[in-house]
């Protein structure tokens, strides 16, 4: 089975947090190692996009075009949620 691209969020033309929200909203569902694509042209997403990646564990690149950016976003692993306690045997 192949994987179709990856998403693309469009959130050129928007400000700080939009990108980022954007950004987490579309990478939410989507599983460990996938990809998702954002395009943005507000210079706060040049520190947001990778500091939100790094936080969540997520890897980034960045390849800048006439006047916006796009971030490929490879997705690393989810942590436990708040609710479970790591267990230990």
């Amino acid at each position: 089975m192949t994987e179709g691209p990856p998403p693309v969020v469009d959130a050129r033309g928007t400000r700080c947090p939009v990108p980022v929200i954007r950004l987490a909203r579309a990478a939410r569902d989507l599983a460990p190692g996938s990809t998702v694509v954002l395009l943005a042209d507000d210079v706060a997403a040049w520190s947001d996009v990778p500091a939100w990646a790094r936080m969540k564990g997520h890897t980034v690149t960045l390849l800048e075009d006439d006047g916006w950016t796009e971030y490929r976003v490879v997705l690393g692993a989810r942590p436990p949620s708040a609710g479970q306690a790591a267990r230990s045997t």
